[in-house]
């Protein structure tokens, strides 16, 4: 079976046999954690790195009266925050409303591999530096963009993550996620999703099915929500030649 975690870093980096071996090690051991179910609370003290193998997770701040804003979706080779086990409590919460599949990493285990496997290493502080860049985005898009191309945008930024991790297949990949949810995550109303998303079904950019999204034509999706991929930073970096990283 191929993981997740492996496809996502070679954007990174240039890993080698051994880098994907200690990483195919890492990644050993799951856990399922169940629909509606918090994998880190806003509030508790992190221990461990959490880490998305199947299914579908987000980041999300529950706000008075119930409100809620999801702030990011996970999915299979992403990190629940990397670095999260320097904070002395979570400011946000990390669930699923969907069901998935989690690996815990103590953070001792990820001092060890920023200590001694350099590739790796890099790897991580790319994968960091896109989550940084795929916030940017967001901020973009609920500051300056329509619903109707603010959720095509998400779309299309699904749609190439997961082809990154090979979840996607004649254009189409699972989508367990509601219309509710994509409300939260576009800051909008339950009821206007709904229209926005009848809207992209309408003109043929979207078909959604048996909890399955299919593009059926990805360039118009695209020039319709203005995608550019370059937040994702998939073009990776050539450094072959980096003294640091040694021969490859």
């Amino acid at each position: 079976m191929s993981n997740p975690l492996i496809m996502k870093l070679e954007y990174g980096t240039r890993l080698n046999d051994k880098d994907r071996a200690v990483l195919q090690q890492l990644t050993r051991r799951t856990r399922r954690i169940v629909r509606h179910a918090d994998i880190s609370s806003e509030g508790e003290r992190p221990e461990n790195v959490h880490l998305v193998m199947e299914g579908f997770a987000c980041r999300y701040k529950i706000l008075a009266g119930g409100r809620r804003q999801i702030v990011a979706f996970l999915v299979p080779g992403d990190f629940c925050d990397l670095h999260v086990a320097i904070l002395g409590k979570m400011d946000h919460s990390i669930g699923t409303g969907w069901g998935c599949t989690i690996v815990d990493i103590p953070r001792s285990t990820i001092e060890d591999l920023t200590a001694q496997q350099p590739r790796i290493t890099r790897a991580l502080w790319w994968a960091t530096l896109v989550d940084e860049g795929t916030l940017r985005e967001w901020l973009v898009n609920m500051g300056q963009r329509e619903a109707d191309r603010q959720m095509a945008h998400l779309i299309c930024e699904l749609l190439v993550r997961l082809r990154v991790v090979g979840m996607v297949s004649d254009n189409s990949f699972e989508f367990p996620i509601t219309q509710a949810d994509l409300a939260d995550a576009l800051g909008i109303t339950s009821v206007h999703a709904n229209r926005v998303l009848q809207d992209l079904r309408t003109q043929g950019l979207v078909e959604w099915k048996n909890k399955r999204l299919r593009i059926p034509n990805e360039e118009q999706l695209v020039e319709f929500a203005e995608f550019d991929p370059n937040y994702l930073h998939l073009d990776r970096r050539d450094d072959a030649e980096d003294p640091d990283l040694g021969t490859l």
